[in-house]
């Protein structure tokens, strides 16, 4: 397999906001699940290490299942100007 770099730009933020909020990334993945949206925790760990891409409705599921806001998990990324 080639590696073709960071696969996501808000895999580091997730994990730091899941980790201020003592979330599991099991409990993380569960709360995903409940919404509908199928990921497990090694998918978690995935996205937080960059080597998975997300879909947009898993951003913002992300999001609720942390309660926090789109722009908390973009925050640092420069991806808004």
């Amino acid at each position: 397999m080639i590696l073709m770099g960071n696969r996501n730009i808000i895999g580091k933020n997730i994990k730091r906001l899941r980790e201020l909020k003592f979330i599991t990334q099991e409990q993380l993945a569960a709360r995903l699940n409940i919404q509908g949206i199928e990921v497990d925790r090694p998918m978690i760990s995935r996205i937080e290490s960059q080597t998975r891409s997300l879909l947009d409705y898993e951003i913002l599921g992300i999001a609720k299942a942390l309660g926090v806001s789109i722009n908390d998990l973009f925050e640092g990324t420069n991806s808004h100007h």
